[in-house]
């Protein structure tokens, strides 16, 4: 981009209020000193016809060959939108979720198999948008090689995306704005520098690999801490990846005991060891809603939440019901629910209906660890593309292995103990270090390795160590004794 034409756009984006200095918080919790919200240009229509031509001007500087254009939604579309008519290209829509009507599809326009698409982008931080809708667009037969994007963030973006083999062309840089607000006197030396302390301290670095990267895999291992600073991420996920980096922690205990005050005392002892306490609130013999009150009071001292392993299995309709009402009122105290994906995406439209009000998350059951289960195979493959159409609401999903490689998701494995095994009810056991290092999974779920154990508090912290080193080791870092 020329002189003149960076100064123009840094200014005018600063003055549109899409450019802000400051102290802010992210949705993960993190403090930042910047922060970028591009969705204001669609007020601002001259800024917004100019950014697009800044966009179209980058694509044809680097000599892009492109048949079709694709904004990653939703900031993007309306400058994908210029682009296109401006120019008379070809533009595609691709959908955040399929509607249940019509055709039912992600990909909005004539796609025509074989034909290479431009990604079009506001900004880039880590990538994940981008790789998302190269994703959408790659199952429909389309090439994509190459985004173009307005700010990159200097934070690992273009470098992921190269990884997965997508070129990133940028108009202008996050230290680059910065430089010129310094010299133009909108930004503070010292603001400027505690920017450029927090990108260096923020970025997404790719993982060396043997030989190319497969363009469908999401390219690196991102820590906790870093898949909650995700644009895409549920901010109930944002929360609880954040804690768990807090805590040391990727613990969840399966509390599954019929006392009241038994349920309580876990939850008062073992609390700082877990990051979420798993709950079958119905098998209670003396529930009433003052222990959930008491329980949600103890989530919030120690810094866990609570999941109430429901596994809703019915229409829409009654699940709505069964969510919000009835004797446990579910909906009032439990952070996270679970469901079976047997009904279709009537029971997950059902639940979000109840539980987006109250910032509520749900994981899908993708995968069983009874002998002889199920959910496997194609089933497996329904409950992760139904996530990904609900993910305003479906954050992750219960399965005994990663079957999604969008880190934005989690996964959490049930039949976990320390050691291998399985009991003559057909519960299969593997350890801490099988799910996390070599299935992959996030939070292993643990309830009679700690429950049946004379001290339980020293055996979760066998788990809470045994699962926290395996996560290390999966990122290749050395625990500190």
């Amino acid at each position: 981009m020329a002189a003149a034409g960076s100064v123009a756009v840094a200014l005018a984006l600063r003055e549109a209020g899409a450019l802000r200095f400051g102290d802010f918080v992210l949705k993960s919790g993190r403090a930042s000193p910047v922060y970028i919200d591009l969705r204001r240009l669609v007020s601002h229509p001259r800024l917004l016809r100019q950014v697009a031509d800044l966009l179209f001007q980058a694509a044809k500087g680097a000599g892009l060959q492109y048949d079709c254009v694709c904004g990653v939604p939703y900031t993007a579309l309306p400058l994908a939108t210029i682009i296109c008519i401006e120019n008379q290209i070809p533009m595609l829509i691709r959908r955040k979720e399929v509607k249940d009507y019509g055709t039912k599809r992600l990909v909005e326009g004539t796609v025509n198999p074989g034909e290479t698409c431009l990604i079009i982008e506001d900004v880039v931080t880590s990538g994940s948008s981008v790789l998302e809708t190269a994703e959408v667009l790659q199952k429909e037969g389309l090439k994509v090689t190459d985004a173009v994007v307005l700010l990159d963030r200097e934070q690992g973006g273009k470098a992921r995306l190269e990884e997965c083999g997508i070129r990133l062309h940028s108009v202008c840089t996050l230290s680059g704005v910065l430089e010129i607000l310094q010299q133009q006197g909108e930004v503070a030396v010292e603001m400027v520098e505690k920017v450029k302390k927090f990108i260096q301290g923020n970025v997404f670095e790719p993982v060396a690999q043997n030989g190319p990267a497969p363009v469908k895999r999401l390219c690196k291992e991102l820590s906790f801490s870093a898949r909650a600073e995700l644009p895409g991420v549920h901010p109930l996920a944002a929360r609880l990846l954040t804690l768990m980096e807090k805590k040391q922690t990727n613990l969840c205990l399966s509390a599954d005991v019929t006392s009241s005050k038994e349920l309580l005392q876990l939850a008062a002892t073992l609390g700082p060891s877990i990051c979420v306490l798993k709950t079958h609130i119905d098998i209670l013999n003396d529930f009433t809603q003052e222990v959930v009150k008491e329980l949600r009071t103890l989530a919030d001292q120690h810094e866990f939440l609570i999941f109430e392993d429901r596994k809703f299995a019915d229409i829409g309709n009654t699940v709505k019901h069964q969510y919000e009402g009835g004797v446990f009122k579910i909906a009032s105290w439990s952070d996270i629910i679970n469901a079976h994906v047997v009904p279709g995406s009537g029971v997950v439209k059902g639940l979000k209906e109840v539980g987006l009000p109250f910032q509520r998350g749900c994981l899908l059951i993708a995968e069983m660890s009874s002998q002889g289960s199920l959910a496997t195979g194609e089933y497996t493959k329904a409950a992760v593309q139904m996530a990904e159409d609900n993910s305003d609401f479906v954050f992750g999903f219960i399965s005994g292995s990663r079957v999604s490689n969008k880190p934005e998701f989690l996964h959490f494995t049930p039949g976990v103990q320390l050691q291998a095994g399985g009991d003559n009810l057909g519960q299969k056991y593997l350890s801490p270090k099988e799910v996390i290092n070599k299935k992959g999974s996030d939070i292993i779920i643990v309830g009679r390795g700690i429950l049946a154990a004379s001290d339980r508090l020293q055996e979760a912290e066998k788990y809470r160590k045994a699962a926290w080193e395996s996560y290390l080791s999966r990122l290749d870092v050395l625990a500190e004794d």
